[in-house]
């Protein structure tokens, strides 16, 4: 690549300098030489060989659609054998270019260049306005440069001078394992005098086209034989199923139903993946028999629409991952091919995940704990979240405890009910509260009700995306299950063999006795007590980002304290280090806290979880989610690229997981216990993605996160409680009433004592 720009500076010129730190970057991502080794396990594909891996426009999830950057890119993150796809479109004066579309607004800066030169034609019968490649010369297209085509996708290389590549280039280039050349629009090119057929027959002289595909009957007709025998392999290509082909005037859909037709002619098809698994409000329904009825007639079926940051079922739980999974490795076929945008995730997906099984053995180590159970499935903190946890791999699982009125321990992610129920909608919405220690605002906190009143709300999801990107979480079950508490949660740990522990969170103690006379840290030791956790087994962790609870705890348990660091920070003193030692056997930090982000690129990677585990603190990251929103570009939308450069590259000890599937299916892939790690399951190198982007189209660098010190530590022993003045809040019946699940009420004595204060103030009357 590199002796190519250099003997070339007329085409790349400026631009070589920020292509050549690109390929000294991907360079660094590969420590070894790599024969990939593909899964020796039988496949459902036509041939038995694993699925193709098929580069749409290169790693066009990231970088712009058939730009270098885009194509280098698959070589060094991706399957050896990876195929490159090229859209081919004809330039005026006849040249093949590789460019997404006929039309070139979307994907380039083309209205910059040429402002005036936007045109009119029929396309496919449809007027269309826009500025089309035809209208170009090569030598036109050389001051075009091309961008981002998905709006949702940063626009950091749109400034990066992406020159647009012909046919030749891009295979001289790269010279890729395959080579795809997809001709979309051949009846519209030949309406204007412009030959693909010739110019493919051409370029074939010089170039090795190993797959042609199109959704043109009639160029397959047109090009026929002309080939040889050492031609390309033919694909048909499908479009949505009422979408018209142009030369028979028919439908997809229609044409669909005659795979003995289309076999005359190719060897395999390429459909929309909703060909193979439909979808209906975002939902999938049962697979279709399309690729065992291709496979009878002999025809390969590559499946497209593969993309990790868009359309995607909401069974997959925002997994790309579990995506590809489904469509290979289902039991009852596998598709032969994928095109993808990200060829990373599909070359990890057939390479490291197929064929695992549930009983596949773990090959790296770490704890898998879930935050507020699977709370990107079923509402947090609730028995169908808990229950999903469980049965999908986490080894923990949390529950953050709140404090009813009546003194009843149960887990919710929040004390302020508004935030994960309907209590806004319910009878009990006029006790709202400002309550300055958590918020300035009004809400509906779990200490004005009691349990017997909460147990009445709905759980509603938690959708922490849906506002910015109307990205929402599994709305069948928003309002599914019910909130458990303490007991309920320890009694459901206690009966589950897979787990090891759990981790229980308790925050606000001190306003909580002060404030409202409820005494969360002897609520949760009585209740542990109660349900048998003395002498259990199974771990115990208690986690809080107040030191002055774990010391309380400390004091009377020998369960495993672990110190919540909140706020994201850069690095910690030994100071501070040493005094949480005092107090703590683990210690939680956020993702930001070891991979720093700028305009959502990594800036670097601290050493915090080096200097920690010096001391001998575990380092447990939290919150990993599958949404691709909540990642920094270097980890390409993949959630299994985040957590793998955390555990292999921070070497953190446990995440804390909203999904704890992704994480627990992570630590049985075959792919990182290899001596020779494959790209696709290397931890990104920090910062290589940032030094590629036009720092000009950056925002200002933010202040750095700050340094965390003894000062942040140390805090004034909890106050005692406080006994709460009578309400009319429905209170304990009697003195031996029991809560739900044989609780002792723990407001039970404070109410006693509240009792006594006030008789002892009359008879000073």
């Amino acid at each position: 690549m590199i002796t190519y720009m250099q003997d070339n500076p007329s085409m790349f010129g400026s631009r070589a300098s920020k292509f050549l730190l690109s390929v000294l970057i991907l360079i660094q991502l590969l420590p070894t030489p790599l024969l990939a080794q593909r899964s020796k396990s039988p496949w459902q594909t036509l041939t038995g060989e694993a699925p193709l891996i098929i580069a749409r426009g290169g790693f066009s999830g990231l970088f712009p659609d058939s730009s270098l950057n885009a194509y280098s890119f698959v070589a060094s993150t991706s399957a050896p054998d990876a195929v490159l796809w090229c859209d081919v479109q004809l330039t005026k004066d006849g040249v093949g270019i590789c460019f997404p579309y006929v039309t070139m607004d979307n994907d380039s800066n083309v209205l910059v260049a040429y402002p005036t030169r936007k045109n009119s034609y029929l396309l496919n019968g449809v007027p269309t306005q826009d500025w089309f490649t035809l209208d170009f010369t090569s030598k036109d297209l050389q001051t075009v440069f091309l961008t981002r085509g998905v709006l949702s996708r940063s626009d950091a290389y749109d400034y990066n001078q992406n020159v647009i590549s012909t046919v030749q280039d891009v295979a001289t280039q790269f010279k890729p394992a395959g080579f795809w050349l997809n001709v979309q629009h051949d009846a519209f090119y030949t309406q204007h005098n412009l030959s693909m057929s010739s110019f493919l027959l051409t370029v074939s002289k010089t170039v090795t086209i190993n797959y042609l595909s199109s959704p043109e009957l009639s160029f397959f007709k047109n090009i026929g034989n002309r080939f040889g025998k050492t031609g390309p392999k033919f694909v048909f290509r499908f479009l949505d199923k009422d979408d018209v082909e142009v030369s028979t005037n028919r439908t997809y859909g229609s044409l669909m139903k005659n795979l003995t037709f289309i076999k005359t002619f190719a060897s395999g098809v390429l459909v929309p993946k909703s060909y193979i698994w439909p979808v209906k409000d975002q939902y999938l329904l049962p697979h279709t028999s399309f690729v065992r009825d291709a496979h009878r007639a002999g025809l390969e079926v590559y499946a497209s629409g593969f993309a990790n940051d868009f359309d995607i079922a909401y069974n997959y739980s925002y997994d790309p991952l579990a995506e590809y999974s489904s469509f290979m490795d289902n039991g009852d076929f596998s598709v032969d091919g994928f095109l993808s945008d990200f060829p990373l995730t599909a070359s990890a997906a057939v390479d490291c995940f197929s064929h695992l099984g549930s009983n596949a053995s773990t090959q790296v180590d770490f704890l898998v704990i879930s935050k507020n159970g699977a709370s990107g499935d079923y509402p947090g903190s609730t028995d169908l979240a808990y229950s999903k946890a469980i049965k999908d791999g986490a080894e923990i699982i949390d529950c953050s405890v709140q404090m009813s009125s009546d003194g009843i321990p149960f887990c919710l992610n929040s004390s302020n009910l508004g935030e994960s129920t309907n209590v806004v909608q319910s009878p009990f919405r006029n006790r709202s509260a400002t309550v300055p220690e958590f918020d300035s605002l009004a809400g509906l906190y779990s200490f004005n009700l009691a349990w017997s009143e909460i147990q009445t709300l709905t759980p509603a999801i938690s959708n922490p995306f849906s506002r910015l990107f109307n990205m929402f979480r599994n709305p069948r079950e928003r309002s599914s299950g019910k909130l458990v508490t303490l007991s309920d949660f320890l009694n459901l740990a206690k009966t589950s063999s897979s787990l090891v522990g759990v981790l229980i969170n308790v925050e606000h103690a001190a306003y909580l006795r002060e404030k409202q006379g409820l005494d969360v840290v002897k609520a949760v030791l009585n209740t542990l007590k109660e349900s048998g956790y003395s002498n259990a087994t199974k771990r115990v962790m208690i986690q809080s980002s107040n030191s002055s609870v774990l010391v309380d705890f400390k004091k009377q348990t020998r369960y495993e304290t672990v110190y919540q660091v909140e706020e994201p920070i850069r690095d910690i003193l030994d100071s501070a280090i040493q005094d949480i030692k005092k107090f703590a056997d683990a210690v939680v930090v956020r993702r930001q806290s070891l991979y720093p982000v700028r305009a959502s690129f990594i800036t670097g990677q601290t050493s915090l979880v080096e200097r920690l585990q010096k001391f001998k603190l575990p380092v447990y990251v939290e919150t990993f989610r599958n949404e691709f929103v909540s990642q920094a570009w270097d980890f390409f939308a993949d959630a299994t690229v985040e957590i793998n450069t955390h555990v292999t590259g921070a070497g953190v000890s446990g995440t804390i997981t909203e999904f704890p599937l992704t994480a627990a299916r992570y630590k049985r892939n075959r792919c990182v216990a290899r001596k020779d790690t494959p790209p696709y399951m290397s931890p990104i190198l920090p910062a290589a993605l940032l030094g590629i982007v036009s720092l000009d189209s950056l925002p200002p660098a933010e202040a750095p996160n700050p340094v965390f010190t003894d000062a942040d530590v140390t805090e004034p022993p909890l106050p005692p409680v406080t006994a709460k003045s009578p309400t009319t809040s429905p209170g304990p019946i009697s003195t031996d009433q029991k809560a739900p699940n044989g609780q002792t009420r723990v407001a039970l004595s404070l109410l006693l004592s509240a009792f006594s204060t006030a008789l002892a103030a009359l008879l000073l009357l």
